[in-house]
């Protein structure tokens, strides 16, 4: 027979720390507050616990005690001497030495319905002091009068009824000292909530200021502040912004010298082979010259990425426009839908060029695009990209962004391309803090999604 024991308890350990991770806040300030809060909270309960069972408990013990052996006396006295002079003695006693109102209903009995106070525990301590002190039935009520106790004792010829103001029973001031403690425990988790506020915003700057920078946006405004790990790391940011920067411009200007001095030979052949003699040689030769210079274009403008352009923000209508009209002249049947307010914040450049290289590619393989762009319900905005060509098998729709990666079924290729139109649009769109997937398209070939954040 196989022991499941070991297996339960190999379960219970691997269930109970993803227990506590779904019960623990995910903020940083949350996690905070929690770990100041819970060991105060956690010492108050404790100590209120501990006030509770030795002091409280006690002093309401001695006290019932006491009130109750006042009752018990009054009750014996008046049992052993019936009279209306005994009478009238202990109600001048009770009313001027034990601090309570003493009255007989004659002919009265005890009341039947009982009435339990909303925590019980404030009246066991003085039943159990009556029941030890009495012999004669009573009945007790603590609900009917917020300050007093009323107490009435069966006695021969009716009740006595005795109305006692309840600290004489309880130690009544038992939640002045709670109280005390609960606004010690606040004032003190106000007061840490604003130091640790002011830790986290610091935090939450550098990380905005991170994710400026990674959309190419600047943040001026962003100085180190908060504690000196977190202006560590601010200082260690602005240090490799820095470096990333300068590494930027100098790829800008090497980029901007091969530029010229790959196009000024292409430029002289280019002239040379317009001045040569018509021929299929020399048309050939044009077409090797197209091609390489169309490479050359792809290889620079893979490699220059951001190109350090300026963020703004741009009508993606009009945008789109202009792009479908470059698929249009390719033959293609171009549909858009875009509503005309919206806009986003993009290198219109860096954008227009990711957005052409899908609309052109779906113009190459199919007869039929269609352009859309949206707004998210989250935030943001969604452009869509569908033609009606042959498509890609959705397995392969990740080794299509690939750079310089040729799909044999024609997808990601165009006839004079070198394989970088998709990983252009994708890397220009993560730049801008966005996404391009690629979907099965409604028209039956292939739809590119192109996701930016608001």
């Amino acid at each position: 027979m196989i022991d499941a024991a070991p297996f339960a308890d190999r379960l219970r350990r691997r269930l109970r720390p993803r227990a506590l991770k779904r019960l623990m806040p995910t903020s940083l300030l949350w996690r905070a507050i929690l770990i100041i809060v819970l060991p105060v909270a956690l010492m108050q309960v404790a100590v209120t616990y501990a006030f509770f069972e030795a002091h409280w408990r006690t002093v309401t013990a001695q006290l019932s005690e006491s009130l109750a052996g006042d009752i018990a006396r009054d009750v014996d006295v008046y049992s052993d001497t019936p009279t209306p002079r005994t009478l009238a003695r202990l109600e001048e006693r009770s009313s001027r030495n034990q601090s309570m109102s003493l009255a007989f209903q004659e002919g009265k009995a005890l009341p039947t319905e009982a009435r339990t106070s909303l925590l019980p525990q404030f009246d066991a301590a003085l039943r159990r002091a009556l029941d030890a002190k009495l012999e004669a039935p009573f009945w007790l009520d603590g609900t009917r009068y917020p300050q007093y106790l009323d107490i009435r004792v069966q006695v021969a010829g009716g009740v006595m009824r005795f109305i006692v103001p309840r600290e004489r029973a309880f130690a009544a001031r038992g939640h002045v000292f709670i109280l005390w403690l609960a606004g010690a425990t606040l004032l003190l988790t106000a007061i840490a909530l604003v130091f640790i506020k002011n830790q986290v915003r610091a935090i939450e700057r550098l990380a905005a200021a991170a994710d400026a920078f990674g959309r190419g946006a600047e943040a001026p405004t962003f100085k180190p502040q908060g504690a000196r790990e977190v202006r560590q790391a601010a200082h260690a940011f602005l240090a490799m912004k820095n470096r990333i920067q300068r590494h930027i411009d100098q790829r800008t200007t090497l980029l901007a010298s091969v530029s010229h001095d790959l196009r000024t030979p292409l430029t002289r052949l280019k002239l040379e082979l317009a001045l040569a003699p018509a021929s299929a040689r020399v048309e050939a030769m044009k077409r090797d010259l197209a091609e390489m210079e169309h490479m050359i274009d792809e290889y620079l403008a893979f490699a220059r990425g951001q190109g350090g352009e300026a963020v703004e923000i741009v009508g993606l209508r009009g945008l789109i426009e202009e792009v479908s009209e470059g698929a249009a002249r390719a033959g293609a049947q171009v549909q858009v839908a875009a509503d005309a307010t919206l806009a986003a914040s993009v290198r219109p450049n860096a954008f227009k060029r990711a957005l052409s290289n899908l609309v052109m590619n779906a113009a190459v393989h199919g007869e039929r695009v269609e352009v859309a762009a949206r707004g998210r319900a989250g935030g943001g905005v969604e452009i869509l990209v569908d033609d009606d060509g042959p498509g890609i098998p959705p397995e392969a729709y990740e080794e299509a962004f690939r750079p310089f990666n040729r799909l044999d079924e024609a997808r990601n290729q165009n006839r004079k391309g070198v394989g970088l139109g998709l990983a252009i649009a994708r890397d220009v769109a993560r730049n801008h803090g966005g996404d391009v997937t690629l979907e099965k398209s409604p028209l039956g070939g292939l739809r590119a999604v192109v996701r930016l954040p608001g």
